[in-house]
Parts: structure tokens; sequence; C-alpha cells
């Protein structure tokens, strides 16, 4: 049985990265043919982004902000190159957002997740992602049909029906919420259905902690992870390895600080930023809200691209104080007037029945005059007085939070 869906996989790292900026100018140029596009990056000259660091320009798009686009533009907000009429499907997830799926194999790009995942051509599988208006049953359904599997469109609820047809077709894998497979489970052994056929499970769409991936494990099940967003389809999975997931092939991944664009060291927590090369549906800089870190070296499994730790919170930590939003991108435009500052974390709390904020301030020696300069530009950005506290580098915890919000609950 092959290890790799393909060689594209196993490339070395530095021809990836040489081949995936060779074509990049072309992907930024097709996209500027969209008009909502053109209006974000006016300005950009796409032939002069053929590398990380100017791909690294270029303004990033929030994915919260998609919304209020295609209310001002429907129905995509001007960000797809493909007309509405020549889509496949016309989706819509919560929010509401609103995203198409082109034609073609594989257009959300799942088919390495679920060939990592164990799936192969004759396997049947289980989908209990939904299916109605939604796009998680229909991205990880196109995945197995590449591999040329069968799918149970099983979708969500109507739980001891969905049993029935494992019983019957006796899949040999499952997609869908870690959750909703232990619930298939627990179910089948309640009413004495066989579901003893799954063996592998692609889950997505909600955590999946060690002690739950232990128990399907004891169960017969082995479970592994793909991170995947409608915009972007499937941008990293796990693999028989189990460490880390390992970036797509038709996505480039960065990790920025949150409130900006500006790439981190490896390592370190930030948001996830992403550029897609879909023809249909381009996405140029976009900024997931999720947070995660890069993995230093490759995957044991022989894949050689880029991994992450997986998703490991939300970027937006906007916290109200005192009656005014308090936004990341605020803080860092502290960091950006003192270059002197190494990484900063605005810890929100509570004292005297009052918010406070206190400004933590990494840098290299102790200065009076550099603390209260911080103090002075923090009010001027945030129009709120807040302490400064210098600590030295490396003090703060590497965990991607710009605004640590430790008032208390209730």
């Amino acid at each position: 049985m092959p290890s790799h869906y393909d060689s594209l996989e196993t490339r070395e790292p530095t021809l990836r990265e040489r081949e995936q900026f060779a074509g990049l100018h072309g992907i930024v140029a097709h996209a500027m043919k969209a008009p909502g596009w053109a209006k974000h990056l006016a300005g950009v000259d796409a032939k002069w982004v053929m590398s990380r660091e100017t791909l690294a320009k270029l303004p990033v798009l929030r994915k919260s902000d998609i919304a209020a686009l295609q209310k001002e533009h429907p129905p995509f907000g001007g960000l797809n190159v493909t007309p509405p009429g020549k889509a496949k499907r016309l989706l819509m997830s919560p929010g509401p957002i609103f995203e198409p799926e082109g034609h073609g194999d594989d257009w959300w790009g799942a088919a390495r997740a679920c060939f990592a995942a164990g799936m192969r051509d004759g396997d049947i599988v289980h989908n209990s992602f939904a299916y109605h208006l939604t796009p998680g049953g229909f991205i990880l359904e196109s995945g197995a049909h590449k591999l040329g599997c069968a799918v149970i469109p099983g979708g969500v609820g109507n739980t001891e029906q969905q049993i029935e047809a494992i019983a019957h077709y006796r899949p040999s894998a499952y997609i869908g919420t870690p959750d909703f497979l232990k619930i298939l489970l627990d179910t089948a052994q309640k009413t004495g259905k066989d579901a003893s056929s799954i063996k592998r499970g692609l889950v997505s769409g909600a955590a999946l902690p060690g002690s739950l991936r232990e128990e399907l494990r004891s169960r017969g099940v082995q479970a592994r992870q793909c991170y995947a967003t409608a915009e972007l389809g499937v941008i990293a999975y796990e693999s028989e390895a189990m460490d880390g997931m390992i970036v797509n092939e038709h996505v480039f991944l960065e990790i920025v600080r949150p409130g900006t664009g500006d790439p981190v060291t490896e390592g370190e927590v930030g948001e996830v930023v992403v550029t897609s090369f879909n023809p249909d549906y381009p996405m140029i800089r976009l900024a997931t809200g999720d947070l995660s870190a890069i993995l230093p070296g490759i995957s044991a499994c022989g894949r050689t691209n880029r991994r992450i730790k997986g998703w490991m919170g939300r970027a937006d930590q906007t916290a109200k104080v005192k009656g005014m939003f308090v936004h990341p991108r605020q803080v860092a435009e502290v960091g950006s007037r003192h270059p002197e500052i190494l990484r900063l974390r605005l810890v929100v709390g509570r004292a005297a029945e009052q918010d406070t904020m206190t400004l933590m301030a990494e840098v290299a020696g102790t200065n009076a005059a550099l603390a209260d300069a911080l103090a002075t530009t923090l009010q001027s950005v945030t129009k709120l007085r807040g302490e400064v506290q210098l600590m030295p580098p490396g003090s703060l915890p590497n965990d991607g939070k710009v605004i640590a919000d430790e008032r208390p609950v209730g």
C-alpha cells in the first residue's frame, strides 16, 4: 500500500518553496480580476510578489470581515473570480457567510487528508458532517470520492437511522466530528447494532482531546484530525506519524502576530494566515482567526511540508475595558512605535470595582523613560490609561495572547 498520496508531498522543501512562489504572482494577478480583491490589493503590483517576504507585505483579509463584504457586494463580497452561476454549489455557513463550490475533482483539497487517515479506493466511508446548505459534508466527501470511495451521506442527527446504515453497509471509515463518532459507537452498543466495521476516522470541526482519542482507539478506531475552512478547504491534516498537522499542498500558510500581518518566528504561537491557489475563489492572506504555531523539522511519515501544532484557540482577543473596545491591532500599534520592544501583552484586570490595564513589555534592560513613553503611547492609541511593566526577554508565555482578559467571571 503506498505511503503517500503523490510525489508533491515528499518534495524537497526548498523545491516546494521555489515552485510555489514561481506561480504566486500569477495567483495574485488572477485574484485581482475579482473586484473585491482589486480593491483590497489596490496599489499591489502582482509581478513583485515572488517570495515569502514580499507576500508578507500584502494586507491580510480577516475572515471576520467577509460577512460584511458579502452584504455590501452579494453574494461573495466580490472575492470570486468565477461567477456564481458557473459554480457547482452555492452554500451557506452560520454567520451567515456564503461560499461557492466549483467544479472539478477534489475542489476543496481534501483527498490528501482522507488518504493520510487510511482511506483507499473501494472503501465505504460514513460521512456525518452536515449536507444541508453548509459545506462540511461536501468538503470531505469530495476527498473520499477522489480516492474512489463510496460515501454514506449520514449528515447530522438521526443517530439510530445512521447506525442502521452503518450496520447494513459496514463502512470501514468515518468522517465527522469526534464527539458524534463517540455518540454513534455508544448508540450502537446500547441498541445492539454492529458498528465494528469502522476502523478509521477523519475528524474535524471540534477538539479531539487525548482522552477521547484514546477511548476511540480502545474501541478499535484510529482517529486522525484535519483542519479546514469553507474558504480554503483542508488546510492541514494529521498522518500516521501523529506529530502535528501537515500543511496541505494547495495552500501557503503563515503564522503572524495577532492583530497584524507580521510573521512570527518558528515555534511562536500566532494567528494562522493562509493563501490558497484556488482559481475560482482565491484567498490571499486570509487571517482565519485561529491560533497555532509552526513545528520545527519535517514529519516522521516522510511528508516534507511545514507542520503546525493544530488548533490552539482564537486570535480575536478584543476586550471591552471601561466601556471601550481594545483590539489586538492597537497593542501592535503601540509596539510599532517602540521598536526596542520584543513582545507585548496587555493584561486586563479588575481592582476596587474598576477595570485595569497593565502593558507587559519584554525588553533588554530596564528603562524608566521607556516605561513612561509606553504608558503615554498606550493612552494615545487606546484612549485609556494603563500601567506598564518591563520584563526580561522570554518572560511572557508563548500562547499567542496579545490581550489577556483576567477579570473574574460572574
